[in-house]
């Protein structure tokens, strides 16, 4: 078997120690839910990580041997460190890392940072969500049906200030009528990226199998790809002659 891809599931993990319907749902945290699905996939080596773990969860040598990282928080966007922030965004854009922000990971500090946004967006009750397949070519949208329905997930909609997506992959439809863009790709350096909005902490979302198929499927899709050469960390020496060609 080829190598495998090292996923991590980060969560802030408050909501479920500080909410017993939160705990209910998910008594482990909503990141052992995901790494359950994935662990099901042969090629995923999983490893799970929180905020109030040692270095916030992602320590150097964990971080660096990252090949996706999937960002789900909520209550303590604040509390994520601006240095950590910045050891993510430099993975991404150099290509030796992807990145998948979960539900309300749109205000995260990481996804900020590599999409360049605000993330703000509108929202709303809790409430039945149509998931509509946009794009049934994507990779990501690979064996996903035409829409699928969620029961119960928390209204999100437009307007919802990201930058233009290079690929809108999901759009969803909400009971009370509101529209929103679900499912989006963007390319950020040499790193590629996924917003999906489907997980709210109070719904069960992440136990739906086609909201599992399509992370599943945007984990595969982000892995960094070999450009057969580096990219720099910095910019190269200022180039002061031309090639002989041009200096003839």
């Amino acid at each position: 078997m080829s190598k495998k891809i090292n996923v991590v599931v980060w969560n802030e993990f408050r909501h479920e120690k500080t909410s017993e319907k939160v705990k209910a749902i998910y008594p482990d945290g909503l990141h052992a839910v995901i790494k359950s699905f994935l662990d099901t996939n042969e090629d995923m080596e999983v490893t799970l990580a929180a905020l109030d773990d040692p270095d916030q969860g992602l320590p150097d040598e964990l971080l660096e041997k990252t090949d996706v990282l999937l960002w789900w928080g909520h209550m303590a966007h604040g509390d994520v460190d601006d240095e950590l922030v910045k050891k993510i965004q430099s993975r991404v854009y150099l290509g030796k890392m992807g990145f998948i922000a979960l539900h309300s990971g749109h205000h995260s500090k990481p996804f900020k940072a590599i999409v360049g946004t605000n993330g703000n967006l509108s929202w709303g009750r809790n409430q039945k969500e149509i998931m509509w397949n946009m794009m049934p070519q994507h990779p990501i949208a690979a064996g996903i049906p035409d829409h699928f329905l969620i029961e119960e997930e928390e209204l999100y909609c437009e307007p919802f200030y990201i930058p233009q997506p290079d690929a809108l992959v999901f759009g969803a439809w909400y009971e009370d009528g509101y529209i929103f863009r679900s499912g989006a790709c963007f390319l950020r350096g040499a790193g590629k990226v996924f917003y999906f909005q489907p997980g709210h902490e109070s719904c069960r979302s992440f136990y739906n199998p086609y909201v599992q198929k399509i992370i599943t499927n945007a984990v595969r899709w982000a892995v960094p790809g070999d450009l057969g050469y580096e990219i720099p960390d910095k910019c190269p020496h200022i180039l002061t002659k031309a090639t002989d060609e041009f200096n003839d």
